[in-house]
């Protein structure tokens, strides 16, 4: 008889939960103003991503093509797939020896998004992008060098 009661129990979840599920439905149905549903791709033009969207790892540059990354490696440490590569070479600058990035490569191809570089920079060097279409045929082409050419290192930044 017991096991008769929690069949029955069950049943009655069930389709409390059906009523409710399909209640949520009904009103979006009737409501179509407060739908919170994208038409993409058809807004494409207009489409507005969440501040705190996780794209792409960029790294910004000031109008002088001007970066904040030292070359530390920390980020690339801190990756746990290898998705992050720096190549940094020793240059003389005012009479010393300073480590500058010659190239600070970006596999997205590899890339799980978690973040964890952007959090570990400890000269906010890197950031999330709001680009978010990477369909491609081969994996080269997302492979990207996020230092522009001829960058440098701003002043602001402390070594």
């Amino acid at each position: 008889m017991n096991s008769i009661t929690n069949y029955i129990k069950t049943v009655g979840k069930a389709l409390k939960s059906l009523a409710t599920g399909m209640g949520v439905t009904g009103y979006y149905f009737t409501h179509r103003s407060t739908a919170i549903t994208e038409q993409y791709p058809e807004n494409r033009a207009t489409l507005k991503l969440a501040e705190r969207f996780k794209g792409e790892i960029v790294m910004p540059h000031n109008e002088k093509n001007e970066h904040r990354c030292t070359g530390c490696g920390i980020c690339e440490t801190a990756c746990p797939n290898g998705s992050i590569e720096i190549i940094s070479n020793f240059e003389v600058i005012d009479g010393k020896r300073k480590k500058v990035i010659d190239k600070h490569i970006y596999h997205l191809s590899m890339c799980t998004l978690c973040g964890l570089c952007v959090d570990a920079c400890p000269s906010d060097a890197l950031d999330f992008g709001g680009d978010f279409e990477h369909a491609a045929f081969n994996r080269i082409s997302l492979t990207k060098i996020l230092n522009k050419e001829g960058s440098k290192l701003t002043k602001d930044i402390k070594e």
